[in-house]
């Protein structure tokens, strides 16, 4: 037999063979990070099973299309480095293939993880006013230092604007400031 030949046969029988073993072992690891991603044991399966049918069609379909070889093989050094490169390169689809589906799972998982979150997206900046309380009105537990007496305020920071029993305020244009405004009358 020719050299060419002797390599295409080396070359099938240990791409084939690094396919199938890796397929097996990614497989068999694979199938608890995909139980974790799907959180459903038969969903997990179902998808392990369509990522290794996936895996094998990409894979032996990139060996059998990168297999030929069109210069002449001479010598048997030559032919090693032709099924060394071409291993090679089945090598790294297998890495890009593995690194792709990790990446594409991961995304889904942290998607899927961020949509059943309790937290709020954001953390809160502040506290918002206490709303002041008419004089008078009962206020029982509903402080934390117990129940208050009533037409007594908790000490603390204040609401901005009108307070209680302060009189009426004007709000808008006020009268004789501008040309606009109307003189006061009588």
């Amino acid at each position: 037999m020719d050299i060419k030949v002797w390599m295409y046969l080396i070359y099938l029988a240990v791409s084939i063979g690094l396919t199938i073993w890796v397929a097996r072992a990614l497989s068999r690891n694979g199938q608890v990070f995909l139980e974790e991603v799907f959180a459903e044991e038969r969903l997990a399966r179902a998808v392990n099973s369509l990522l290794v049918v996936g895996f094998y069609l990409l894979n032996l379909g990139y060996v059998t299309v990168a297999m030929k070889h069109s210069d002449p093989v001479e010598s048997t050094s030559r032919a090693m480095e032709e099924l060394s490169l071409k291993i090679g390169l089945v090598l790294l689809v297998l890495g890009a293939l593995h690194f792709f589906n990790v990446f594409a799972l991961g995304r889904y998982r942290r998607n899927r993880l961020r949509q059943f979150a309790t937290h709020p997206p954001l953390a809160p900046i502040g506290r918002l006013p206490m709303p002041s309380t008419p004089p008078g009105s009962q206020l029982v537990g509903a402080y934390p230092g117990g129940p208050q007496q009533a037409g007594t305020y908790p000490v603390g920071p204040q609401q901005a604007g009108p307070q209680p029993g302060a009189g009426p305020q004007q709000t808008g244009p006020q009268p004789g400031a501008g040309p606009t405004s109307k003189p006061p009358t009588r």
